[in-house]
């Protein structure tokens, strides 16, 4: 692995690519501390250390920002959500989309561009419910004397926030190592385990008159913690070999065909994708309902959508396992990959090509698919269930869905930068 690292510092363009990504990263964090003019950051983190549910779940994945209230406190969530909203009006909704999408690199900088005019307005929104219902929630001590230019103001700062950080992660797309969203969420979990550490020290997991016992508590932690990383590896890492032959045919004076070959289909081709878009949908509402906080339905809200909740445990199982399909099958269209094979004389030993081909691989995947996202529910939903027996606060009852995407962003991203090496020559970090 080190001989790895040392690779990487001989490639400039790699070189370049991290050292830029680092510089993006380290701009976030000192965003991440640039409070909003005019509020109190005070009475968020006594919420915050009171073991609030939803205060402990938007801070987690907003990397400390929320509880600084700081430029970036609402984080990159908005918009996941707005390319969520854009992705399934591609699907045959909106007939404009629908083309788009299928119009290559054209299409996708147009659908790009709604997905920016849909997180400014989605921004927007969740700027004035996080400002008001927060606001309303801690007895207007949050942002004493407030009016509705000051709401205005803030919800502004904040959507403004918003909108730089999606540039960032545009830049560290195009110009750092990649998946520029996701080393944006990837940055602010990391940028939380202190934190985690220090609320599990303060919390009643920790008894100070009784030393062994808490020694092995932390062993405990520590080995379901490596536990879990060795599953989720292993199956991120876990693929499916689809045998494809393909005939021999002459064109002119050559021959081509011939060769065997195969499919790879992951068992979790989505990756921390479908995780990443249930958090942000489930706390929207959430979010969205403290803005009028005072009456019942939105604390019914409130109350009953957490995360911790059993109702909202249970829409976030349905909306993983639901993302997890529509993502994979998005990406790897059976009809798509039937007809590529078709066209180019290959088929499965044993498959007619075609439609036989088809339903075939759709099986196959639905089976790889619903295998991927229990296990990605699963392990979402278990540390909450080990949290509540054990003791541990709030914000880390969901560490597991931050290990997850911290997992899944570490593997995508080493990947990434072993194909670098990989096409200069030198081994990579999976390489023998």
């Amino acid at each position: 692995m080190f001989k790895t690292l040392k690779n990487i510092w001989h490639v400039e363009d790699l070189r370049k690519k991290i050292l830029f990504t680092l510089f993006i990263l380290i701009i976030y964090r000192i965003g991440s501390f640039v409070p909003v003019p005019g509020v109190n950051k005070d009475v968020l983190e006594t919420a915050n250390q009171s073991g609030d549910a939803l205060m402990g779940l938007l801070n987690t994945f907003s990397g400390g920002a929320l509880k600084n209230f700081s430029i970036f406190a609402i984080s990159i969530y908005p918009y996941i959500t707005a390319s969520i909203i854009v992705q399934l009006l591609s699907m045959d909704v909106v007939p404009k989309f629908a083309e788009w999408a299928k119009q290559g690199e054209h299409g996708k900088k147009q659908l790009a561009q709604i997905t920016r005019y849909g997180t400014v307005i989605l921004a927007l929104i969740q700027g004035f419910a996080t400002s008001i219902g927060f606001n309303r929630i801690y007895g207007t001590q949050m942002m004493p004397n407030a009016t509705f230019a000051d709401y205005l103001l803030v919800a502004i700062i904040l959507t403004a926030g918003t909108s730089f950080l999606m540039w960032l992660g545009e830049q560290i797309t195009e110009k750092g190592i990649g998946n520029g969203i996701s080393i944006l969420i990837f940055a602010g979990i990391v940028a939380a385990i202190p934190g985690y550490i220090t609320s599990t020290a303060n919390s009643s997991f920790i008894q100070p008159d009784q030393v062994f016992l808490n020694i092995l508590k932390v062993v405990i932690v520590l080995i379901v913690i490596v536990a879990i990383i060795t599953a989720v590896i292993f199956v991120q890492q876990g693929i499916r070999k689809i045998p494809v032959q393909y005939a021999k045919r002459v064109v002119g004076n050559k021959m081509y065909g011939g060769q065997n070959t195969h499919i790879p289909l992951k068992i979790n081709a989505a990756g921390v994708i479908p995780v990443i878009f249930a958090v942000s949908l489930l706390q929207f509402p959430v979010v969205l309902s403290s803005f009028w906080s005072t009456h019942d339905w939105a604390k019914w809200i409130a109350k009953y959508l957490a995360m911790d909740a059993p109702l909202g445990m249970l829409l976030y199982v349905v909306m993983i396992i639901g993302f997890t399909f529509f993502y994979t099958f998005v990406q790897m269209n059976p009809q798509q990959m039937a007809d590529n094979m078709k066209k180019n004389g290959g088929y499965i030993p044993g498959i007619r090509p075609g439609k036989a081909t088809e339903k075939y691989l759709t099986r196959v995947m639905s089976r790889l698919t619903m295998s991927g996202a229990l296990f990605l529910a699963v392990i979402s939903v278990m540390p909450v269930f080990f949290g509540a027996l054990s003791g541990l606060p709030k914000e880390v009852q969901i560490g597991g869905t931050a290990l997850l995407i911290v997992i899944g962003v570490a593997l995508d991203t080493m990947k990434q930068i072993e194909s670098q090496l990989i096409k200069r020559h030198y081994k990579g970090f999976i390489n023998k």
